[in-house]
């Protein structure tokens, strides 16, 4: 038995922590079976040289009986700031009484004192006022700072402890320092930041030396998430968030071998630049580099920068007022009116310094362009295959001068144009100047990144080739941990898609999207998404990182918020199921990893929550309150937002009994359980029928019953029958929205309808993850619809369109966990359950079942494999369990006698045990080790073979409806000008007289109209728009009930077409309301007609329809 891939604190040898008492893991492995460990010894030694002597100085733990291997807590001598920490172990197991140590690990501890830093903060002088206009882009110069030092000795280490107000990259004596890109990361700076630290003890040499550093402006003040769009944030501009100037702060120690020590630390002697290459460098909107601007051998000993500024402490620039614009709605109904802008005070503030404890985020993958179009002289078209985040690398040669654009997207329209609608404010376009070097030129944005899959490249010179643009991937680099591939090549490629988005969007964090104005860490995909995101990748201390983000961004009402970190409010704070995260991240981890201490860091925030939420709960049953995403994007009908709440009450509820008994809150868990089982009853009450089914008749509505046990035992499969039946009305196809769709298949597997659960999962129709293959997709759609080779991407707004959102990708976790069978027994996987569920033979009329998996996840523990096929009526399992750990397998058969292993029964292999049978399948304990199993297959051929057919009709947008008996409940009448009145208007809407008749103007690229009605509105209704219109557009109605704000699962679109002029136009209200505002869009905003035509207006009434 060896022992192998030792970290700390999730990490492999990291360097600069702060945790004082840091927690060391590692693995054993062997190639014998039923291998456990028995003990384990730890050495930890203040040098290599001493560890090599088996000496530890700093802690020798001594042999220690146990089997434990994950998260041992240091106990040795107390580490000081700069200690250099050595260690290794030894395992021991009842074969092996004579163990080798292990290969050598290290850490090294940060700065743990704000005392140990002497430098402080530099900036360049910033005189200029807050920028204040949101109708243009504001995009400072990069800088670029340096400072000379000499090293007068020989060296024996030398480290730099590094951040930045902004995003930085350090260079060295004319080398960059480190890969990471985007350092120090996002975090609410008013209140932290993260340190960075690298050893360049090979960097540094002995005389003169020069250390140097670009600082951009980075989530600190460059444009963040959809501020701009909306006009939030500092002045509406969406930027200068947390500041106004970037500011660097370095520390490089140099020690000595002599035992003494110089340090060269950020100060008002440094210098920085005034104008340098990166003229632009926006995380949004891009960068524009100017290589003739190029400072060569700017961090090199003898550069001259007399030409440059002098540095600034940061503090020197002084702060100013400026109004920071929110919607803040009120957090519970009747509490006030939403605040929309205050006078703030910005200025330089030293945020609490802690060391970075995530995944550095590199560039990871080199990616060639597939195919070159070149749309008009000099103007080409790259595609390189594939959707993700990053950049490129540009090769040119051409004149100095020449300025070469570069635009980013993730799809053509059908004439072969870049779509880039929707990008929204995100301008997304990098910028080239030549400095018209002969050997020509090689350029990579340094701070920005983009999502895409195509890129053009204007202005070019000279012929472009495939070698000219190669795509940078970019993205947060968590080992990646699993493998699958099945018998349908259609769900491979889904299980790609999976594992691009996921990477596309690990950015620092967890976010929404790559391309558009967001890349924010929306709560809601992430915790949707984290079952899945662990079972593709080590995502420990990349998601205890954001964690970190979260609890800090609670709001003083002890809700969490819509996105983390929280740089502004749109709306309420609470959202359900989205404000939920905040005790379903930390659960999912500890089930992962074992990792109780997630649950201590995060108990008391979790504690507020639910507060809270027990504060508001009624009759301990959710609430309709709040921001109503809901079960976002669903089809069809909407899940109730207080039927959501109400299960996710429940959800969390049960989570936190769950994880207060793990950590001996034995009162907290009993409170929490408590709290589930009167939800749980008042959920039968309000919501349960006899007969199993729920009277919300959305799939959405039975499956998260389902997933949140809050269904009966005795009634759960007659559930899952009803869900069955509605699939079935629907014409086999999916409803489901963000929240809906994670649970449909593990709901429909576990309640007896697995067939059509892995029915589900092959559909190639709308809607389904096959129907977005089948359009080209690379990466999982933020729509089921998002583009169709029929209507390309006329059928929804362009502005709320992304082509990687990983939120439907949440079918993997099934994947593994269901279809490959690999689950975890427990917390932490050291008990393990192989269950494959292969689906009946001929169970599927429009694809081949699936008949064989091959599937492999990387656990903390080791790797888990199984690979399964159908061969005849015999069904074969391979299975590998890592050492130190048991499984339960079980095996799709009745006949216990056929089960052979190796060839061989297994009556005599003392190794393995029946242990039981359930339901078709035969339980085995089995200890560690690769085992090939066989057996007679009890998975009968399907009595039914599934197939679609047409889905119920769930437009919301009917061509006619028989108004004759229908009641006006109110009509506006837009030649009045009272009526007009009751109306919040927006830019491009006037009122005219043409032809006699007074009617509402709307034009341009964000007309838009609301009214709050006097009293709400009930029943089946109608909205019915009169209007001319001289050129093809959009039109949209939003609606909301009271309390609540516009939601896009409440909304119609139509498409009007010049051959429908002066007739007027239906938009059928999903749901019986209750309705109490309307919005109407007359040109759906940002759409490719958004600049064009223009509508008369006559009216807009609503009816309610006769039942």
């Amino acid at each position: 038995m060896t022992t192998s891939q030792l970290r700390c604190e999730y990490l492999q040898n990291p360097e600069g922590i702060d945790i004082q008492k840091p927690r060391l893991s590692w693995r054993v492995e062997s190639d014998q079976r039923g291998q456990m460990q028995t003990a384990y010894r730890l050495l930890v030694a203040s040098s290599a040289e001493k560890l090599a002597s088996d000496v530890g100085d700093l802690w020798d733990s001594g042999r220690v009986d146990s089997d434990q291997t994950l998260f041992v807590t240091y106990a040795g001598r107390p580490l000081e700031s700069r200690s250099q920490c050595f260690w290794k172990v030894k395992t021991w197991s009842a074969d092996d009484q004579n163990p080798s140590w292990s290969e050598p690990a290290s850490w090294s501890m940060g700065l743990l004192d704000e005392a140990d830093w002497t430098a402080d903060y530099i900036a360049y002088k910033d005189p200029a006022p807050v920028y204040d206009d949101p109708r243009s882009l504001h995009l400072p110069a990069a800088r670029q700072y340096r400072k000379e030092f000499p090293a007068k000795k020989q060296i024996e280490r030398a480290t730099i402890y590094a951040t930045a107000l902004g995003i930085y990259e350090l260079h060295l004596n004319g080398e960059r320092v480190g890969d990471a890109m985007f350092a120090p990361g996002w975090t609410d700076y008013r209140q932290r930041a993260y340190y960075n630290t690298y050893d360049v003890t090979e960097m540094v040499q002995e005389g003169d030396n020069a250390i140097g550093a670009w600082v951009a402006e980075g989530w600190y003040s460059g444009y963040v998430g959809f501020g701009l769009l909306t006009g939030i944030g500092t002045e509406k501009t969406g930027r200068s968030t947390y500041g106004k100037t970037p500011a660097l702060m370095a520390q490089l120690e140099i020690q000595y071998t002599d035992g003494t020590r110089d340090t060269i630390g950020t100060d008002d002697t440094w210098k920085v630049s005034a104008d340098g290459p990166i003229q632009e460098a926006d995380l949004l909107m891009g960068e524009a580099y100017d290589a003739r601007k190029e400072f060569k051998g700017w961090a090199t000993p003898g550069f001259n920068d007399s030409d440059w500024q002098q540095a600034i402490f940061a503090k020197d620039n002084g702060s100013f007022k400026a109004d920071f614009y929110q919607f803040r709605n009120p957090e519970k109904p009747g509490q006030g009116v939403p605040k929309r802008g205050a006078e703030e005070e910005f200025g330089f503030v030293r945020p609490k310094l802690e060391s970075f404890p995530g995944v550095p985020v590199r560039v990871t993958e080199d990616i060639s362009a597939k195919k070159i179009t070149e749309r008009e002289p000099g103007t080409y078209i790259f595609d390189l295959g594939q959707n993700f985040a990053g950049v490129i690398r540009l090769k040119v040669k051409g004149p100095a001068g020449q300025r070469i654009q570069i635009r980013y997207a993730e799809m053509l329209h059908p004439d072969g144009r870049m779509m880039t609608e929707n990008l929204r404010k995100a301008r997304a376009t990098d910028f080239y100047t030549c400095s018209g070097d002969a050997n020509g030129e090689v350029y990579e944005p340094r701070f920005t990144f983009h999502g895409f899959q195509f890129v053009e490249v204007s202005n070019f010179p000279g012929e472009a080739t495939l070698d000219t643009v190669t795509g940078l991937v970019v993205h947060s680099d968590t080992p990646m941990t699993s493998t699958f591939e099945c018998s349908d090549p259609m769900v491979n490629q889904l299980y790609s898609n999976v594992l691009w988005t996921q990477r596309s969007n690990f950015l620092d964090l967890p976010t929404d999207c790559p391309q558009r104005d967001e890349r924010m860490g929306w709560t809601g995909d992430a915790q949707a998404y984290v079952a899945t995101a662990a079972y593709n990748a080590d995502i420990g201390a990349f998601y205890t990182k954001w964690l970190r983000e979260l609890m800090e961004s609670q709001r003083p009402s002890g809700v969490f918020p819509g996105y983390a970190p929280y740089p502004f409010q749109h709306g309420w704070d609470f959202g359900t199921a989205w404000a939920d995260a905040g005790v379903i991240c930390p659960w999912t981890l500890w089930q992962v990893y074992g990792d109780t201490e997630v649950i201590d860091t995060c108990w008391e925030p979790m504690t507020k929550f639910m507060q809270w939420r027990e504060q508001t709960s009624i009759d301990d049953l959710g609430i309709s309150h709040g921001n109503p995403w809901g079960d976002w994007l669903a089809q069809g009908a909407e899940t109730p937002l207080d039927y959501v709440d109400t299960v996710y009450l429940a959800i969390s509820a049960k989570m936190m009994s769950e994880m207060a008994a793990a950590t001996g809150r034995d009162q907290e868990a009993a409170k929490y359980q408590d709290q589930f089982d009167r939800t749980k009853a008042a959920f039968a009450e309000k919501y349960l029928r006899p007969d199993g089914s729920v009277n919300i008749n959305t799939q959405t509505a039975q499956a998260l019953a389902l997933q949140a046990d809050l269904i009966p035992e005795e009634l759960r499969d007659a559930t899952g029958q009803h869900l069955a039946k509605m699939l079935a009305e629907n014409g086999n196809h999916m409803a489901t929205g963000f929240l809906g769709t994670r649970p449909l298949l593990p709901v429909l597997s576990a309640s007896g309808q697995h067939d059509l659960a892995t029915f589900l999962l092959q559909s190639r129709e709308f809607p389904s993850w096959g129907y977005e293959i089948r359009n080209g997709a690379t990466t999982i759609w933020e729509r089921w619809d998002s583009y169709t080779k029929e209507d390309a991407f006329g059928r929804h707004n362009a502005a709320m369109n992304s082509f990687s959102h990983y939120a439907f990708g949440a079918v993997c976790e099934w994947m593994f966990r269901t279809l490959a069978g690999i689950q975890s027994d427990g917390p932490g996987y050291k008990k393990i359950i192989i269950r494959p569920t292969p689906p009946a033979p001929g169970s599927n009329s429009m694809h081949d079942p699936i008949d064989w998996v091959r599937a492999s996840y990387d656990s903390i523990r080791g790797t888990i494999r199984s690979d399964w096929k159908l061969v005849g009526d015999r069904f074969h399992l391979t299975v590998t369990i890592p050492a130190n750990t048991t499984a339960t397998v079980y095996l799709p058969t009745q006949d216990a006698s056929s089960i052979t292993e190796g060839g061989n029964g297994i009556d005599d292999n003392s190794l393995i045990q029946i242990v039981g049978k359930e339901g078709d399948y035969t339980a085995l304990a089995v200890p560690s080790g690769t085992y090939e199993f066989v057996c007679n297959s009890g998975i009968e051929p399907a009595s039914v073979s599934l197939k679609t057919s047409k889905p119920k009709d769930n437009s919301v947008n009917p061509d006619s409806i028989d108004l004759a008996d229908a009641k006006k409940v109110v009509t506006w009448d837009f030649s009045s000008p009272t009526d007009l009145q009751k109306w919040n208007e927006r830019e491009d809407l006037e009122v005219v007289v043409r032809d006699g008749k007074t009617v509402l103007i709307a034009a341009g690229s964000d007309s838009q109209i609301a009214t709050t009605l006097s009293e709400s509105v009930s029943g089946k209704l109608v909205i019915e728009l009169r209007a001319v219109f001289d050129k093809g557009v959009t039109s949209q109605f939003f609606w909301a009930p009271p309390n609540q704000g516009f939601s896009e699962g409440r909304q119609s679109i139509r498409r009007l077409k010049s051959s429908e002029q002066m007739r007027s136009y239906l938009y059928l209200i999903k749901g019986d309301g209750p309705v109490q505002k309307i919005r109407f869009d007359p040109f759906q905003t940002y759409d490719e007609y958004a600049d064009k035509g223009e509508m008369e207006i006559e009216s807009i009434s609503i009816y309610q329809l006769a039942e």
